[in-house]
């Protein structure tokens, strides 16, 4: 039987990191094993999982807080399997995910990335349609139904004119992600730095659209903190930058103008300037405008 690791980087809410641990055991395919990595210091959460008497789901607690990135790394020191998901820990894994997953890599079984359909879920486990999923879902995108794979300079050039993954729904060839690694100056790129690094290699990516995976958006996120303050723009605008270059030098003309265009992040920083300017705050205010209209 194929097994899937399964890693949850936990900081954050106990209920929802709950909610997601119940959707990985309530899998109609039992191929997973769950390991959870706590990087908080929450005294109720060791308990809770020596309760659930379960030998597929192991818990660690790190000794010292390693972050974001240390504790991904974290997570990919401890993955054995072929396959793993770097599942976020306020998101939810529908019972048919491993079933579904598992089908693309049987038809697929060089991918080392698999994008299968994801939902989108606010605070409260509601469906939403926000502006910023639409726009991934209409303009940037694939139009997939059933299954395709992709690479190289076509697939390169869709995720720098706008970035429509969903990492924490992902699938990954163990031994590719682990090849790749986190950036650890990354904050809030690491999942597209880490895709193009992949799809630079050679790497292709199987995008699946039966919905098996439920992504929680909601204002309390590291992302949506940092694109208040302005930090996530002045991080893309130095990948993009740095991709443009790349794919220059590799060839990719198509994939370079989409780089130094990064539409979608132009646009998202528009959006948010008027929020800036009606707070009167100047300085995001002015940085927002020139991400979204300055010269790259």
């Amino acid at each position: 039987m194929t097994t899937i690791d399964i890693m949850l980087p936990y900081y954050g809410d106990v209920a929802l990191m709950q909610d997601a641990v119940r959707s990985v055991l309530a899998q109609a395919n039992p191929g997973w094993r769950l390991t959870v990595v706590d990087d908080t210091a929450e005294p109720s959460v060791p308990g809770w999982f020596d309760s659930l008497g379960d030998d597929r789901v192991r818990y660690f607690r790190n000794e010292q807080n390693l972050g974001v990135t240390g504790n991904f790394t974290r997570c990919l020191e401890l993955a054995e399997h072929d396959l793993l998901v770097m599942l976020g820990a306020d998101d939810l894994m529908l019972p048919n995910y491993v079933d579904i997953v598992l089908a693309a890599r049987d038809e697929h079984p060089g991918a080392a990335m698999i994008q299968p359909g994801v939902e989108v879920i606010d605070e409260h486990g509601r469906p939403v349609k926000g502006l910023a999923d639409e726009v991934k879902r209409r303009l940037y995108a694939p139009k997939v139904t059933g299954r395709r794979q992709m690479g190289g300079e076509e697939l390169a050039t869709s995720l720098l004119r706008g970035n429509w993954l969903y990492f924490p729904a992902m699938t990954w060839r163990t031994a590719a992600i682990k090849s790749v690694g986190f950036r650890p100056e990354l904050r809030t790129t690491q999942d597209l730095a880490l895709e193009l690094e992949l799809i630079e290699r050679g790497e292709q990516m199987v995008l699946d659209s039966t919905v098996c995976f439920q992504y929680r958006r909601h204002l309390e996120s590291v992302s949506s903190k940092m694109a208040l303050d302005g930090d996530r723009f002045t991080e893309e605008r130095a990948l993009f930058l740095e991709m443009a270059e790349r794919m220059r030098a590799k060839g990719w003309q198509r994939a370079s103008r989409a780089a130094r265009g990064h539409s979608a992040s132009r646009l998202h920083a528009l959006t948010l300037l008027p929020t800036a300017m009606r707070g009167g705050q100047r300085d995001i205010a002015r940085a927002l405008a020139k991400h979204a209209f300055g010269n790259s």
